[in-house]
């Protein structure tokens, strides 16, 4: 059995057909770990371990602790994955709105779909040696669109090597925050405009020139059998929300208040998003709405970071959307 301080790492991990970490681990087994003191760890952070290099915290090291060894450069890349990522995670609104997340391998993908009729809804009794009703689920006509967000790392090496690791952090942090707004903007446009199936959203008027809580009562009405639980708002049709005297009751404004958590006084989530048409809200059931399909991980340029040529590394992540049910969601402007 290998040992997490002789692995040998170099470029090749990057190009196995999986994630850095998961080629790693293949070479080194968490499972082995169980009961000492290394348990917990997964085989990246065992070689963090092994070379010494902090990466968060007040005394983390400096960027060049990467790069002592030929060794310990191959974790760079791995590290402004992770980085990108944790900042996709934390200001993440896609995964408020996404049913599930399907991972593929290529980029071809065509989703399934399964529009039932008003009788098919119905859970109808069936009698003894009658014909049970069918759910007809097929594959869409047309391809999932991915698009590909990202930005360009631009820094020379001489310039960061002696940074901090915990404020390079933020930096990539940032970058993932850009990647999670872009996916948040492809969302929306699938949710109002459909995913190339003929499935745009069903669209409602306001009764007047602006959001009234009559509005949104008549708005979450017209869901059944789905749940209006998720609105999200343009910054104008937001303001009209938090404006009316029903939200700003006891109870939801208390919530509001002690965790800046925004919901409405029927339960539905609220999200801010600019790239609502202003002045709309967009309404929709979290669970049987969007499904997101994502082309692999988090990708760096290994060669370039690796080999320290920071001036123009790209680090992208591809992923689209398509709908579940087109009834599941809705627009309100």
């Amino acid at each position: 059995m290998k040992s997490y301080d002789n692995i040998k790492l170099e470029k090749g991990l990057y190009t196995t057909g999986k994630s850095f970490t998961q080629a790693l681990e293949q070479e080194d087994p968490s499972e082995n770990y169980i009961g000492t003191q290394l348990e917990g760890l997964d085989a990246y952070e065992r070689q963090l371990k092994r070379f010494g290099i902090r990466v968060n915290g007040a005394n983390s090291d400096s960027i060049e602790k990467f790069f002592k060894t030929s060794d310990s450069a191959a974790l760079f890349p791995e590290y402004i994955s992770r980085a990108v990522n944790l900042g996709i995670e934390e200001f993440n609104d896609v995964s408020k709105i996404v049913a599930t997340t399907t991972l593929i391998d290529g980029m071809d993908y065509r989703t399934i779909a399964s529009i039932p009729t008003d009788e098919e809804k119905e859970l109808a009794v069936v009698n003894e040696g009658a014909f049970i009703p069918e759910t007809k689920v097929r594959t869409q006509e047309n391809l999932v669109k991915l698009h590909k967000r990202g930005r360009m790392l631009t820094a020379s090496y001489e310039a960061i090597r002696f940074q901090r690791l915990d404020l390079f952090t933020v930096t990539l942090k940032q970058i993932g925050a850009h990647i999670a707004r872009s996916q948040l903007s492809d969302a929306i446009n699938v949710l109002v405009n459909g995913d190339g199936n003929n499935n745009p959203c069903q669209k409602y008027s306001l009764e007047g020139d602006s959001i009234t809580y009559a509005d949104l009562i008549n708005f979450w009405g017209k869901f059944q059998p789905y749940t209006l639980n998720t609105i999200i708002a343009s910054p104008k049709a937001l303001t009209q929300i938090l404006k009316l005297s029903e939200f700003r009751d006891a109870y939801t404004g208390l919530d509001f208040h002690s965790t800046g958590k925004l919901v409405t006084p029927f339960g539905a989530q609220l999200i801010n998003c600019a790239d609502v048409e202003d002045g709309a809200v967009i309404g929709l059931d979290k669970n049987f709405a969007l499904e997101k399909v994502q082309a692999g991980e988090v990708m760096t340029e290994f060669d370039k970071l690796i080999d320290r040529q920071l001036e123009r590394a790209a680090i992208t992540t591809t992923a689209g959307f398509a709908k579940i049910f087109d009834k599941a969601s809705a627009q309100l402007n």
